[in-house]
C-alpha cells in the first residue's frame, strides 16, 4: 500500500524592505491614508508598529496606533491577550482597554470604534497605524463591510481611488516569520506568561464575576486555563493543549492574510 504524503507547508512570501520615502510620498499626496501591520501572533507586529510610527515621526509625520486585536479592547486582559503597553511608550495608541471584560464585543463594535479612532487621528493631522492580527476586523474596516450583506463593498487594496469615502486607503504591511521560529516563539512566550501570573489573572476575572463560559468563548488562553481552574486540566495538559491550540491558531492568521492577498490585497511582507 503506497504511503500517504503530508502535503508541504505553503510557501512563505518573499520578503521586501519597506521604501519609507515612497511610503511617506504615498501619505502626503493621499494614494495612502491608512498603514496596516497584520501578521499572525508572535510575528512581531506592535514592535514594528512601534518602530515606524517612530519613523514616520522622525519624518515629520507623527503617527497614532489603533489597535485590531478582538481581545486586547477588554480592560483586565493583560497578560493573556499580550497588550505589553509598555512597547507602545510615547506612541498613543487606541483601541485597547475600552470595555469591561465579560461584556460582549464584535466586528460591528469595532468597526464603528475604529472609524470614530481614525477620524480623530486624521482630524489631527497624524498618520494611524492600524496594527493587529484579527483579519475579520481589518477585512472589516479596510474593504468596508456592508453589514447588512455581510460582503465587503470593495476588494480592499484594489482600485483604492475609487473606494467609497468611508472605505481608508491601506498601504498593507506583513510581518514574516517562519513557522519554526513562529512556534517557538509561542512556546517560550506562553511559558513566560504563565510565569508572570496568567493564572491567576483568570481567576481573579473569575472571582470578580466573569462568567468561566464567557472567558471560555473568548478562546485560547482564556479558554484553556479557565478549564485549568475547573479542574478539568492538568498543568501539564494545560501547556500542551493550549500551545498547540495557539500554534492552530496562527498557521489560521496566515491563511486568512493569504486569502486577503487571493481577493487582491498588496500585503509588503517584512522580516521583524
Amino acid at each position: 500500500m503506497p504511503k500517504i504524503r503530508k502535503p508541504l507547508p505553503a510557501e512563505l512570501p518573499e520578503p521586501e524592505t519597506i521604501d519609507l520615502d515612497a511610503l511617506v510620498a504615498s501619505l502626503h499626496d493621499g494614494r495612502v491614508d491608512l498603514v496596516c501591520v497584520l501578521g499572525p501572533t508572535a510575528s512581531g507586529k506592535t514592535k514594528y508598529a512601534v518602530r515606524l510610527a517612530r519613523d514616520l515621526a522622525a519624518l515629520g509625520l507623527p503617527a497614532e496606533i489603533i489597535s485590531a486585536d478582538s481581545r486586547q479592547v477588554y480592560r483586565g486582559m493583560d497578560i493573556g491577550t499580550g497588550k505589553d503597553l509598555s512597547e507602545y511608550q510615547e506612541i498613543p495608541y487606541h483601541l485597547i482597554d475600552i470595555r469591561e471584560a465579560g461584556t460582549q464585543y464584535n466586528v460591528y463594535d469595532f468597526t464603528q470604534d475604529f472609524r470614530a479612532a481614525f477620524a480623530d487621528i486624521r482630524a489631527r493631522g497624524k498618520v494611524a497605524i492600524l496594527c493587529g492580527g484579527t483579519g475579520l476586523y481589518i477585512n472589516a474596516v479596510t474593504a468596508g463591510y456592508d453589514f447588512r450583506s455581510k460582503k465587503p463593498l470593495s476588494v480592499p487594496g484594489v482600485n483604492a481611488t475609487a473606494s467609497p469615502p468611508s472605505i481608508p486607503r491601506p498601504f498593507y504591511i506583513g510581518t514574516l516569520v517562519d513557522r519554526e521560529t513562529r512556534n517557538a516563539r509561542i512556546d517560550a512566550r506562553l511559558k513566560a506568561r504563565l510565569e508572570e501570573g496568567m493564572i491567576d489573572e483568570i481567576r481573579g476575572l473569575l472571582e470578580r464575576g466573569v462568567p468561566a463560559e464567557t472567558l471560555i468563548a473568548y478562546g485560547l488562553e482564556y479558554k484553556y486555563v479557565t478549564l485549568f481552574l475547573q479542574g478539568e486540566l492538568t498543568e501539564q495538559e494545560l501547556f500542551e493543549k493550549l500551545s498547540t491550540a495557539i500554534h492552530q491558531f496562527a498557521k489560521r492568521q496566515m491563511t486568512w492574510f493569504r486569502g486577503m492577498e487571493r481577493s487582491g490585497a498588496i500585503i509588503h511582507w517584512v522580516e521583524v
